[in-house]
């Protein structure tokens, strides 16, 4: 018996099928911490989650890259940063460093990769303003940006289904 999953756009349960089912490898990716405090438990379950399926498809004989990202930089943390005193860098690593010394205490597999918000920050924006440009997403009266999910829809699109848009 196969793996079956939970495909969420389908809103069904289906059999796990590689992306590329002639081949043997499968991606990974997690939406790791965002470090302005301490990990819980309840934080740790998608960790865990993330690797009792890698170690899975692992002992299934697929070649598996795992990738988990890292949130340094968003507003509670520029908040926190400021009260503190210290550099984002400062503030953010002591957190990371903790996350990953509890991920090894649980007896994780770490990821093969751990991307870091603030080194994406000029694609992030360039496609804030693309989505923005194209009316995608809008501005609030506060200055934040918001997706527009009644606007995707609008031009044919569903919700769920971001894959391959440029």
């Amino acid at each position: 018996m196969g793996l079956k999953v939970f495909n969420t756009l389908s809103r069904s349960v289906e059999p796990f099928v590689p992306l590329n089912p002639a081949g043997k490898k499968v991606g990974i990716y997690c939406c790791g911490p965002t470090v302005h405090d301490f990990a819980h438990i309840g934080n740790f379950r998608t960790f865990v989650f993330a690797d009792i399926v890698r170690r899975h498809l692992t002992f299934r004989g697929f070649d598996v890259r795992h990738v988990m990202n890292i949130t340094d930089v968003e507003d509670k943390i520029i908040r926190r940063v400021n009260e503190s005193g210290k550099s984002l860098a400062e503030f953010t690593g002591e957190f990371e460093q903790a996350f990953f010394a509890d991920l090894e205490a649980l007896g994780c597999q770490m990821p093969h990769d751990q991307p870091h918000a603030t080194a994406f920050i000029g694609p992030i924006i360039k496609l804030i303003k693309k989505l923005e440009s194209t009316g995608l997403a809008y501005k609030a009266n506060d200055g934040s940006v918001y997706f527009s999910i009644e606007k995707y829809r609008e031009a044919g699109n569903k919700y769920g289904q971001l894959l391959n848009i440029n």
